[in-house]
């Protein structure tokens, strides 16, 4: 189907473009909201009559998206969800929790203007596009946690679903070590000085043997000499 334009639309065009697209799409989703017409003459002559009107209209709507960007943009919001250990959803996080989470706080939100690829289905940060106007679009921090308690952690830059290490453990498995250390030491040392020891026990007779010989090679050469 061809259509006119009423605002930009994002990977469309901008206001006034006469594009082509699905019927389904334009029955749907762009007529219905307002945000273009059928590109028929009757239709683009309207358009033409009414842009003043249009911009002016969209201008205005992108000052007030732009003071809600202002506020919204980079906040962080809690929601509190049951997982396992290793931090997956009992469930997940929908674009209409999001868009109930906001509107709670204070910015009124649709869930089509929320931008998920798909549902968050795992503890921690998760960044998240709100479309605010065709022009405008804030990011905010959606913290996925099992408690308040986690969630102020995680903000913190915690890993919740990491495994704690016990102190005492890391200590007793320390002083084990250090007392398997000493003792090898001491074993090594015990079995160097026997070693030494054998030595010099299996020595000893060869360098008194040879003493002898020597002793008795020396007398031989002196009674020789006095001959």
């Amino acid at each position: 189907m061809q259509i006119v334009l009423l605002e930009r639309i994002a990977k469309l065009g901008q206001m006034g473009d006469v594009v082509n697209v699905k019927d389904g799409y334009a029955r749907n989703y762009l007529l219905p909201q307002g945000k273009a017409l059928r590109a028929s003459k009757a239709n683009l002559e309207r358009f033409e009559q009414d842009r003043a009107q249009l911009e002016a209209r969209n201008l205005e709507r992108k000052t007030d998206a732009e003071a809600v960007d202002g506020k919204l943009n980079g906040k962080s919001f809690v929601v509190i969800r049951q997982s396992g250990d290793t931090g997956q959803l009992y469930g997940s996080v929908t674009t209409r929790d999001i868009a109930e989470l906001l509107s709670a706080s204070g910015f009124d939100t649709a869930r089509n203007q929320i931008v998920l690829a798909q549902p968050i289905k795992i503890l921690g940060l998760h960044e998240v596009s709100v479309i605010l106007h065709p022009e405008v679009t804030s990011t905010v921090i959606i913290n996925v946690a099992r408690t308040q308690d986690e969630a102020e952690r995680q903000a913190a830059g915690e890993d919740v679903t990491a495994e704690p290490v016990d102190e005492e453990d890391t200590i007793a498995v320390e002083e084990v070590f250090d007392e398997g250390v000493e003792v090898n030491l001491d074993e090594d040392a015990a079995e160097a000085e026997s070693e030494e020891a054998t030595i010099e026990e299996e020595t000893a007779p060869e360098e008194e043997a040879t003493a002898t010989n020597d002793a008795e090679e020396s007398s031989n050469n002196k009674e020789e000499s006095e001959d």
